[in-house]
């Protein structure tokens, strides 16, 4: 949250656990105003840790004194677990239940926060820790972890980010004022091990980092306040980002990844769930809400082929219900889309945003076409480890111009060697305004295949290809 708006020490209210469940839709809770999110995806569940803003109704500063869980079994409809930690649960702090993070290890949880500290210095890192992801959680050092009398310690010493490598090593970055820093865990996960370092290459960093992995690569959000591309006034913030080949950097950065949100803080995280990638953030957009009444609002978030992230695109539905791989599921959603060939103009991305046309020619939402290209042109899906798939549907767009409803298609998969048809696949129809359904015996399959052949002096085009797990 921005440092530059802060209240005075706040007393400690204790909250009442209360399970409240909310229909599909951004802000994702709106019985209470939640700010700082951050994800962990254990089993087939999704939690979202957040901070609960309190500020009244024309408030002009940050009121927060509990943090708590969010959960959801499809990252579209969510529940309210209540309160799971709050400035009592740190004897040592006084006020501020800012930014947090929540960190698996060894069958626990480290749940790592902004608070602020009834010594010597202003903002500290507490850390406390539970046996499940609803805890219950306690205090699990009796001091900070971080606070100002540690060496080469920030600006200001908040929003923890902390992630584990495939080989066991922990990482935590934090840090606001431009400040931002970052340092080894021990095993424990309440110590340092090693000097607090200042990576390089974040550029324009402002607050709010978030750190996780992908196919090798690491990947750092932020939040920026720039008026270079970010936001057009420094009062607000962008969320920018940078990968590298090392948790600890060198960074290079990358771009915007989320845009100028409606409060002025912008504070994000990003999960895997279920096979799909989504990004985590606040808003102002709930009833009666602003920049001290935040909502946590949820959208997808998609990678390009070169592993660069597109703009998460902020809706007010939030993202399609995404079950999993076990009950029939749309699983094209988390799949990685690719084609022989995209217009310029269109994108490949609309194949599988989980969107429901409302006719062929609908172009209210982005589409994919392959003008000018004819013959036999294909899309394809892929998972990181084997799917079993037993139907797709697909829905084919029509410009009227030159891209027309194909002339025949048929599925493929791959056999772990080469592309197959799928036997046994019913009749794949080139019917218009509805989706055409193929059925067939289940495969398992890491990447599914979609041949289509256009119609003479016409290419093809599809607003959304489904998939669903036998």
């Amino acid at each position: 949250m921005r440092a530059t708006l802060l209240g005075a020490a706040i007393a400690l209210v204790a909250g009442v656990a209360v399970a409240t469940p909310a229909h599909a839709a951004n802000p994702i809770i709106t019985s209470i105003y939640t700010a700082d999110p951050a994800p962990l995806v254990v089993g087939d569940t999704m939690y979202i840790y957040a901070g609960r803003d309190e500020a009244a109704s024309g408030g002009s500063n940050f009121l927060m004194r509990e943090w708590r869980v969010l959960s959801s079994t499809d990252a579209a409809n969510w529940t309210d677990r209540g309160v799971k930690a709050n400035t009592g649960t740190f004897r040592w702090a006084g006020a501020d239940a800012w930014a947090s993070e929540v960190e698996p290890r060894g069958g626990k949880y480290y749940w790592y926060t902004s608070v602020n500290g009834n010594g010597a210095g202003w903002m500290d890192i507490g850390v406390a820790v539970g046996d499940s992801p609803l805890g219950p959680f306690t205090d699990a050092k009796g001091g900070p972890l971080v606070s100002d009398s540690t060496p080469n310690s920030s600006g200001l010493n908040i929003d923890p980010t902390v992630f584990t490598d495939d080989d066991g090593q922990a990482y935590l970055y934090w840090g606001g004022y431009w400040g931002v820093r970052a340092a080894k865990l021990k095993p424990n996960m309440i110590e340092l091990d090693g000097p607090v370092v200042t990576p390089q290459g974040l550029a324009n960093y402002w607050e709010a980092p978030f750190l996780f992995k992908r196919n090798g690569l690491y990947y750092m959000i932020y939040a920026a306040n720039d008026t270079n591309g970010c936001v057009t006034s420094s009062s607000y913030a962008c969320q920018r980002y940078a990968t590298a080949t090392n948790p600890m950097g060198p960074w290079t950065h990358r771009g915007v990844v989320l845009g100028q949100v409606s409060s002025t803080t912008n504070h994000a995280g990003v999960a895997q769930f279920n096979g799909q990638w989504y990004m985590v953030y606040h808003n102002a957009n709930a009833p009666g809400g602003g920049n001290f009444r935040r909502s946590v609002a949820v959208d997808l978030l998609r990678f390009n082929a070169d592993g660069t992230m597109q703009r998460v695109t902020q809706t007010t539905a939030g993202p399609p219900p995404n079950p999993g791989t076990g009950t029939g599921g749309n699983i094209a959603v988390g799949a990685t889309a690719a084609t022989s060939y995209v217009s310029p103009w269109e994108t490949l991305s609309a194949v599988n945003d989980g969107g429901t046309p409302a006719s062929s020619a609908d172009r209210s939402s982005p589409v994919y076409g392959n003008w000018p290209e004819q013959g036999t042109q294909w899309l394809e899906y892929t998972w990181p480890s084997a799917r079993s798939v037993n139907r797709t549907a697909v829905y084919w767009f029509d410009d009227d111009q030159g891209i027309d409803l194909p002339a025949s298609c048929r599925v493929q998969y791959w056999t772990g060697s080469a592309y197959a048809d799928v036997p046994g696949q019913s009749s794949c129809s080139t019917a218009a305004n509805t989706f055409n359904t193929v059925t067939f015996p289940t495969v398992s399959t890491t990447r599914l295949r979609l041949d289509i052949t256009a119609r003479a002096d016409h290419s093809t085009g599809v607003l959304e290809w489904q998939a669903f797990a036998a």
